[in-house]
């Protein structure tokens, strides 16, 4: 077949679930990826509860699980050895535990259901450019011939071709704050479903067990640490790790497996989502800081919505305006995760405001159990970190170092006009 309902460039962890969904919809998809599966590629590797569930809905999770990823029910938090949250979901709102789960072990299942569920599966194969009538995109070419579609949907990540050759223009543009090292390990005893999370001066760090019965341990380092670590990454990624002794000491009895990879190249960004027939979806269309472990849960959310306006758009004769609405819903829905996700990944050190403000979230189960919220996408930042919230955090930081209190108290200035441009910036692009 060169004729389709859709076509979709990228089959990952947005591109394969969206044709799952669109086929069992009962459209014909077309899905094409230069890669061959398995096959690498960067990432957090960390799904959310509300991710595992769509998993679930796919009928992916159990081939996961059999892979070997652990259920992570628990999760420990540290900041610089003052804040310390130690939790475990709670059953009855957390449908689902999260998941540590490589991409070379995700991406090939998620290619293989696609397939399953009748969609036209074309790997290893190059989009060379787009088939355009009357200004509208209407397939792609490869090397193998052109492949036509009512729609083209560019899921095919950071640096998508198709939002290239649309011209897909960037706003909310943000510099990454850190480089990102990481490394998997065998023999670690560690397989309780813990996640760590921490932070130790301008180094943060995430680590769990994940499939293959290997522990992934990860590492950030301020960008300015960019050129130094690659003189020596095995030693600088160690001597990283070592700098949260916690995390040192999970991972002493295991042994590295692989190299160690990285993630040094990138920004975070929004891009123009839709025009005459085309869409983009998961990171070709929004990139954020990869510190909170957002893009898959994202990506699969994205593709759920998505998968719905096409049906919708193609059943109404209506799919530009349905993809302009669901590009409106993205926007909406990612936009306070995203600085969310920026603050958290900025680089240096935790300022004393932000301390005091987790060390409130520590000591508050409610609050706590918010956090987790927020990290499930299911509440918005703005709904736990309150006006009065922070104004008590600023209160009690002065009271903390009164020998930072020029710092803080500039601190405070600089993130209220940060918020107050934010809003503004947020109210202009919606309204355009």
């Amino acid at each position: 077949m060169t004729r389709f309902d859709v076509v979709i460039v990228g089959a990952r962890c947005a591109g394969s679930p969206l044709a799952l969904m669109l086929a069992r919809r009962g459209l014909s998809v077309c899905l094409v990826d230069r890669a061959k599966f398995p096959s690498e590629t960067p990432s957090t590797h960390l799904i959310q509860p509300c991710g595992v569930q769509l998993l679930d809905r796919l009928g992916v999770l159990d081939a996961v699980l059999a892979a070997g990823a652990v259920p992570l029910d628990r999760m420990t938090m540290v900041i610089d050895d003052v804040v310390r949250i130690e939790a475990t979901l709670d059953e009855s709102q957390f449908l689902q535990s999260s998941l540590c789960v490589r991409r070379v072990t995700l991406d090939a299942l998620l290619v293989d259901a696609a397939a399953a569920a009748g969609v036209d599966v074309r790997t290893g194969l190059r989009v060379t450019g787009l088939i355009s009538e009357g200004g509208r995109v209407t397939g792609v070419d490869t090397a193998a011939g052109p492949i036509h579609g009512q729609l083209v949907v560019g899921a095919d990540g950071r640096h998508s071709t198709v939002a290239s050759l649309v011209g897909a223009r960037e706003y909310h543009v943000a510099p990454a704050g850190k480089m990102f090292a990481w490394a998997y390990f065998e023999g670690v005893q560690d397989r309780e479903g813990r996640v760590r999370i921490g932070r130790q001066g301008a180094r943060g760090f995430l680590a769990g067990p994940t499939d293959g019965d290997l522990y992934m341990a990860a590492v950030g380092l301020d960008m300015t640490e960019q050129a130094e670590f690659h003189t020596d990454r095995d030693a600088n990624f160690t001597a990283g790790i070592r700098a949260w002794p916690e995390l040192a000491d999970v991972i002493a009895d295991g042994r590295r497996v692989g190299p160690i990879r990285v993630l040094t190249n990138w920004h975070g960004y929004f891009r123009e989502a839709a025009g005459p027939g085309w869409v983009l979806v998961g990171d070709a269309g929004h990139f954020k800081d990869p510190t909170p472990g957002q893009g898959i849960g994202d990506a699969f959310r994205q593709a759920d919505r998505l998968a719905a306006a096409i049906e919708d758009g193609l059943g109404n004769g209506r799919l530009d305006a349905a993809m302009q609405s669901w590009w409106r819903w993205r926007d909406d829905d990612a936009y306070e995760m995203y600085w969310f996700a920026s603050d958290m990944g900025a680089p240096g050190a935790a300022s004393p405001l932000m301390t005091r403000l987790m060390r409130g979230l520590a000591v508050d189960p409610k609050a706590t159990l918010m956090f987790f919220g927020v990290l499930n996408h299911e509440i918005r930042p703005s709904q736990l970190f309150t006006r009065p919230r922070a104004a008590r955090a600023a209160a009690r930081a002065l009271l903390d170092r009164p020998d930072q209190l020029i710092a803080t108290l500039k601190e405070i200035v600089s993130l209220g006009k940060q918020n107050a441009r934010r809003a503004r910036q947020r109210r202009v692009v919606l309204q355009s």
